[in-house]
C-alpha cells in the first residue's frame, strides 16, 4: 500500500507542479522577455520559483493520492478482505501514517531550507537585473518608450557598450519638448544612479505655446536616466527569506531589517511547522474518511465528497487563524489548531470505523416470554 501511495503521490505532484509552474512561468516570461532578458535568465527565475510551487502542491498531492489508492482498494474489495482478517482501522492506517510522515519530511525540507534560500537568490537576481540600466535601453534599431513621455532610439551598440547615433525625446514637460541627438553615448554609474553621457550632439527645444525651436550643440552632455530604468530592489530581507531559527529567535537587527515585530516573526516561524504538519493530516484524512461506511456496490463517492469537504474545512480554519495571528501574533500557539483539528478528525473517523454500530440505535428486544391464555 505504501508503494502505491508513493507512486500516485509522485504522479499527482508532477501534474500539479506542472500546472502551477506553467502559470508562473507565463508571468515571468512576459516580465523578463519584455525587459530584454535571455532565455537563460528566464529558466533560472522559473527554477527559483519551483520550491515555493512544490511547497503549495505537496499536501494536495498527498491528499489526492490517499483518496485514489483507498478508493481503488475499496472498489476491488481489498479493504474488506483486510478487515475480515482482523486488521483494525488503526492498523490499516499505519502505511498511510508512514506515507504522511515522508511527505511531512519533504515539506519540512522545502519550508525550512529550500524555499527561503531560493527566495533569497530570486530577490538577489532581481536586484542585479534592476540595476542593469541597459535592460530597457540597449536595443538596436527600435523605438522604445521606457517611461511615459520618453522615446529612445539607438542605431547600433558596439561590443564595448558604446551607443551610436542615439535619439532621445523628452515630452514630459507641459510647455516644451526636448530632443537629444548624439553620435556617441555611454551609460555610466554614479552615486546618483545611472547616467547617460552623450558626445557630439545637439539639443532641440520646442516651445509648444510659441512654436519656437531652440537648438544647442554640445561636445559632452550628461542625462539622468535613473527614472527610465527599474529601481534597484531594497537590500533588506523579508521574513520569508529568513531561516526558521532566525524567526523563532529574532534579534533586534532582524526586526529592524524586516520591519516586523518580534512576536510576528516568532508567529511566522511556528506557522512553518504547522504548515509542514498539515501534509500528515491531509494524507490521513483521505484514508480515514473513505474507510467509514465499508464496501458498497455504488462506490464511495459520498465519502470522497465528505473528505474534500473536511479538507476545505481544515484549510478554512487555517485561513481564519492566519488572519487572527496577523493582528495578534502573540497568540502563535493557535497556528497549530488546524493540524490538531485535522488529526482529531482522523482519530474520530478511525475510531468510528472500528465500531460501526457505535451511534446506531439498537433495536428493542422482543418479549420472548409467552403470555399464558386465560
Amino acid at each position: 500500500m505504501l508503494s502505491q501511495l508513493m507512486v500516485m503521490f509522485g504522479f499527482f505532484a508532477l501534474v500539479l507542479i506542472m500546472v502551477y509552474w506553467i502559470n508562473r512561468a507565463v508571468v515571468l516570461f512576459d516580465q523578463l522577455i519584455a525587459d530584454g532578458q535571455s532565455a537563460g535568465v528566464f529558466l533560472e527565475f522559473t527554477a527559483l520559483t519551483l520550491p515555493t510551487v512544490i511547497k503549495i502542491v505537496l499536501p494536495v498531492a498527498a491528499f489526492a493520492a490517499s483518496l485514489y489508492v483507498t478508493n481503488r482498494m475499496s472498489a476491488e474489495s481489498e479493504l474488506t478482505v483486510l478487515q475480515a482478517t482482523g486488521l483494525s482501522p488503526f492498523r490499516l492506517a499505519l502505511p498511510v501514517l508512514v506515507f504522511g510522515l515522508i511527505v511531512t519530511v519533504l515539506m519540512s525540507v522545502l519550508i525550512h531550507g529550500l524555499a527561503p534560500a531560493a527566495l533569497t537568490r530570486f530577490n538577489a537576481r532581481q536586484a542585479e537585473i534592476a540595476q542593469t540600466a541597459t535592460t530597457r535601453l540597449l536595443r538596436e534599431g527600435q523605438f522604445l518608450t521606457p517611461a511615459e513621455g520618453i522615446t529612445v532610439y539607438i542605431r547600433d551598440v558596439s561590443r564595448a557598450g558604446e551607443l551610436r547615433d542615439i535619439f532621445l525625446s523628452d515630452s514630459r514637460a507641459d510647455t516644451e519638448t526636448v530632443t537629444y541627438t548624439a553620435r556617441r553615448a555611454y551609460i555610466v554609474r554614479s552615486d546618483n544612479g545611472p547616467q547617460l553621457v552623450m558626445r557630439d550632439g545637439m539639443i532641440q527645444t520646442l516651445e509648444r505655446d510659441t512654436g519656437r525651436l531652440i537648438t544647442t550643440s554640445f561636445a559632452d552632455l550628461t542625462y539622468d536616466i535613473g527614472s527610465l530604468v527599474p529601481a534597484a530592489a531594497a537590500t533588506r530581507r523579508s521574513s520569508r527569506e529568513l531561516s526558521t531559527r532566525d524567526l523563532l529567535f529574532p534579534t533586534p537587527d532582524l526586526t529592524t531589517e524586516t520591519r516586523k515585530s518580534k512576536e510576528l516573526l516568532i508567529s511566522e516561524g511556528h506557522a512553518r511547522f504547522a504548515e509542514a504538519g498539515l501534509a500528515l493530516a491531509a494524507s490521513l484524512l483521505g484514508f480515514a474518511t473513505l474507510l467509514v461506511g465499508g464496501f458498497s456496490r455504488f462506490g464511495v463517492w459520498k465519502q470522497v465528497l465528505a473528505a474534500i469537504f473536511i479538507m476545505i474545512l481544515v484549510k478554512g480554519i487555517e485561513t481564519i487563524i492566519t488572519g487572527i495571528l496577523r493582528d495578534q501574533p502573540g497568540l502563535w500557539p493557535l497556528s497549530y489548531i488546524p493540524l490538531v483539528v485535522g488529526l482529531f478528525i482522523v482519530w474520530f473517523l478511525l475510531f468510528f470505523a472500528s465500531r460501526p454500530g457505535l451511534f446506531r440505535r439498537r433495536p428493542v428486544p422482543s418479549d420472548l416470554t409467552a403470555t399464558a391464555a386465560p
